[in-house]
């Protein structure tokens, strides 16, 4: 090989080095994040606290329709399936509002929630059965809706 041949590769590796090694540096470092958790220092609610927070949510007496949608969406958003007593809560604010299809959206909503668990569902239509019979309201089941 000639020897301007070879000084043109070492030129080259050169410069592909130093173009590699600035690449490098010029890039900033990006790492996973690492798990952390900023916990509030304030004091955790416990289950008779929340249930309590919702009922007496649902049972303010001037709650309207959007309140209703909007308490209802953020219950369903969290992990659980709710209790019968905000559940009952949420169905006589539906009354009080003369809202059928909310209430009805509530019990599917529930249905839907408890998922495969079958026996959560059935079990909160019976705690709910006098209350849905003094108000007025038919399960999903009864009118025919869960087929559809």
């Amino acid at each position: 090989a000639s020897p301007v041949v070879g000084t043109m590769f070492r030129a080259m590796f050169r410069l592909s080095t130093t173009g590699v090694r600035s690449l490098v540096r010029s890039r900033p470092c990006y790492s996973a994040p690492l798990a952390a958790r900023c916990y509030s220092h304030g004091k955790v609610e416990t289950d008779e606290e929340f249930d309590a927070r919702w009922v007496t949510y649902f049972s303010k007496p001037d709650i309207d329709a959007w309140e209703l949608k909007k308490g209802m969406n953020t219950l369903i958003g969290y992990d659980l399936v709710p209790e019968a007593k905000i559940l009952d809560s949420a169905l006589r604010a539906c009354r009080r509002l003369n809202d059928l299809a909310s209430a009805i959206r509530i019990l599917e909503a529930v249905k839907d929630k408890a998922g495969p668990h079958k026996d959560i569902y059935p079990y909160l239509i019976q705690e709910l059965k006098p209350t849905l019979s003094e108000l007025g309201i038919s399960t999903p089941e009864e009118l025919g809706i869960d087929k559809l």
